[in-house]
C-alpha cells in the first residue's frame, strides 16, 4: 500500500458518493486547493484529512485504515507502535540530552541528523525527513496533546547542520514554545550530572489512563508498557523537571544562544 493507491481509493470513494473535489472540500471544511493538492500527490494526506473524508463519504473508516497501512510501509517497523501511541496520547513528555526532539526539529536540522554518517541512501533520508515533518502536525491540530519537552543545554549548543541551521532551529523552538499546548524546559549545563545523561526517552499518557514509554538503543526503538519500567522513567522525568529551568527562563536562555534576532 502506498500513497498513490490511497489517492486512487479516495477518488473512487468520492466518485461512488458522487461528490466533486469542491464538494468534498465543503463537506470537510478544508480548502479546495488542499484537496486538489492531496489528490494530485503534491501534498501528503494527514490522518485528520482521512478521517474527515471517511465521515463525509461514508466509507466506514476505510481511508483512515488505508493511510495507516501506507504509513507503516514508510516507517521503520519498530517505530510503528509508538506512532500509534503518539497520535492517540493526551499528554506527551520527552527528554533529549543531545538533540532537539524530533517533534520540534526544522526540516534542515532533521535532514542533518538523519543523513549523518551516510547510513541511509538519499531517497530514504528524504522519506524519513518527510515522516518527521508530518509527525509535527499533531502540535497544531485542533485538539493537540499537552506536550512537555525537557532539553539539555548541550543540545542547544551543538551546531548540527552548521551554525545557520542551528540558529534557525533555535528560532523554531521559540516559536513552538509559544503554543498553548507546549511546555519547553532547558537543563542548564551548570547542573552537571543528572539522571538523563544516559539517554533520552518519551512518555505518553493515553485517554484511558495507560502510560507507555519509548526508548531507543543504538539499533532500534522500543515501546514499553511494563509498569515497573514506566515508574522508573516517571521518577527520572520528575528528577529532570526538578533540575530544569522554568519555561520563561528556558526561553530567555534560548534567546541568548540565538545569533540572529
Amino acid at each position: 500500500m502506498n500513497v498513490d493507491m490511497w489517492i486512487r481509493a479516495l477518488k473512487a470513494a468520492r466518485a461512488g458518493a458522487e461528490v466533486s473535489q469542491e464538494g468534498l472540500a465543503t463537506l470537510i471544511k478544508w480548502s479546495p486547493s488542499t484537496v486538489a493538492a492531496i489528490e494530485t500527490g503534491r501534498r501528503r494526506p494527514t490522518m485528520e484529512f482521512a478521517v474527515a473524508a471517511d465521515q463525509a463519504l461514508g466509507t466506514g473508516g476505510l481511508l483512515a485504515e488505508l493511510l495507516k497501512a501506507a504509513d507503516r510501509q514508510r516507517l521503520p517497523t519498530w517505530f510503528v507502535p509508538w506512532r500509534t501511541h503518539e497520535q492517540q496520547a493526551i499528554r506527551l513528555c520527552e527528554f533529549e540530552p543531545c538533540l532537539i526532539p524530533g517533534l520540534l526539529q526544522t526540516e534542515e536540522y532533521a535532514r542533518a541528523v538523519i543523513s549523518a554518517g551516510g547510513l541511509h541512501p538519499m531517497a530514504t533520508v528524504d522519506e524519513l525527513v518527510a515522516v518527521r515533518m508530518e509527525r509535527q502536525q499533531l502540535l497544531r491540530r485542533e485538539e493537540p496533546p499537552l506536550c512537555v519537552f525537557v532539553i539539555d543545554e548541550g543540545a542547544l549548543r551543538r551546531p548540527i547542520g552548521g551554525p545557520e541551521t542551528l540558529d534557525v532551529q533555535l528560532g523554531r523552538l521559540l516559536e513552538v514554545a509559544s503554543l498553548p499546548s507546549v511546555r519547553l524546559h532547558v537543563i542548564p549545563l551548570d547542573v552537571g550530572a543528572h539522571v538523563g545523561l544516559i539517554g533520552g526517552f518519551l512518555l505518553a499518557e493515553m485517554p484511558d489512563g495507560e502510560r507507555v514509554t519509548y526508548v531507543e538503543d543504538v539499533a532500534r526503538g522500543h515501546v514499553i508498557d511494563d509498569p515497573e519500567v514506566v515508574r522508573l522513567i516517571d521518577r527520572k522525568w520528575d528528577s529532570l523537571l526538578g533540575e530544569a529551568l522554568s519555561t520563561g527562563a528556558s526561553r530567555d536562555l534560548i534567546r541568548k544562544l540565538k545569533v540572529t534576532p
